[in-house]
């Protein structure tokens, strides 16, 4: 398998898992465009003709914006993805409720196990101030990719769900300090930083260590925040961990309007 992130940040969050022996395509939410979607599939060696689904993490809109424009695009290629999204989720987000007649749309909950594209996609529970809010688990001819981002705690199911992938795509929102100082006021960053907001460097550092495996070869920070992180603070802390370990793990980041592919 492999992980191609189109986008991930609070402008917009986009990215596609590749089963490389079935070449299927699972995008996880879209909140860019479709052009951006589609400029990023062509960079990243992707046809678009074999995106058989659409996993929704939640219902915010840097997530779920490009819903309508992504699949009126593929529909355009003969192409009709199944929309996988909660039930809490369909029902709170304006996006999915108004292409809800237009796709094959199919409700999980955490704990399911979803056979997609030769693949069985693991749904588990985060703790964000959505609706509902998951992470995802996918595994495929002994390989497993976890995925989680938007979430203030690690929850249990996350922190089983993580164990012994090869890739984890998990979230380094912001910078403590960074955060205290910046110039969000006093609300927002009580609710960045708090149990139903988002994980930081070190919250990030802390889970990857406790995921330290064999098979582990690349970690991702994911979603980083353009005000109270950078992008090199992120991968930097998660190659502390890597090197104090004496592991041979690559540490990456996500980019807002950076394409990162990996596996």
């Amino acid at each position: 398998m492999r992980l191609h992130v189109l986008a991930s940040g609070s402008k917009g969050n986009c990215s596609v898992v590749e089963n490389c022996a079935t070449g299927a395509l699972v995008v996880i939410d879209c909140g860019i465009s479709k052009r951006a979607f589609m400029e990023g599939c062509s960079a990243c060696g992707l046809d678009p003709v074999h995106v058989e689904a659409v996993l929704v993490t939640h219902e915010h809109s840097d997530h779920v914006k490009g819903l309508g424009v992504l699949t009126r695009g593929l529909a355009r290629l003969g192409v009709q993805p199944s929309l996988y999204a909660s039930a809490a989720v369909h029902n709170a987000s304006p996006d999915i409720c108004a292409i809800q007649d237009a796709v094959d749309l199919r409700h999980f909950k955490a704990g399911d196990d979803l056979p997609i594209g030769g693949m069985v996609v693991h749904a588990f529970a985060t703790s964000h101030d959505a609706a509902e809010s998951f992470g995802f688990r996918f595994d495929a001819e002994g390989e497993a990719l976890g995925f989680m981002t938007d979430t203030g705690i690690v929850t249990g199911e996350a922190y089983e769900a993580l164990q012994r992938c090869q890739t984890l795509a998990i979230e380094a929102n912001h910078d403590v300090d960074m955060l205290a100082k910046g110039p969000y006021p006093y609300y927002l960053k009580a609710r960045v930083g708090g149990e139903r907001g988002h994980l930081s460097n070190d919250q990030s550092a802390e889970l990857l260590e406790s995921l330290l495996c064999d098979e582990l070869q690349q970690v991702i920070g994911m979603h980083v925040s353009q005000n109270n992180n950078t992008y090199s603070l992120p991968p930097q802390t998660l190659a502390n961990i890597l090197e104090r370990n004496d592991h041979p793990a690559q540490a990456l980041v996500g980019y807002q309007s950076r394409i990162v592919s990996v596996g």
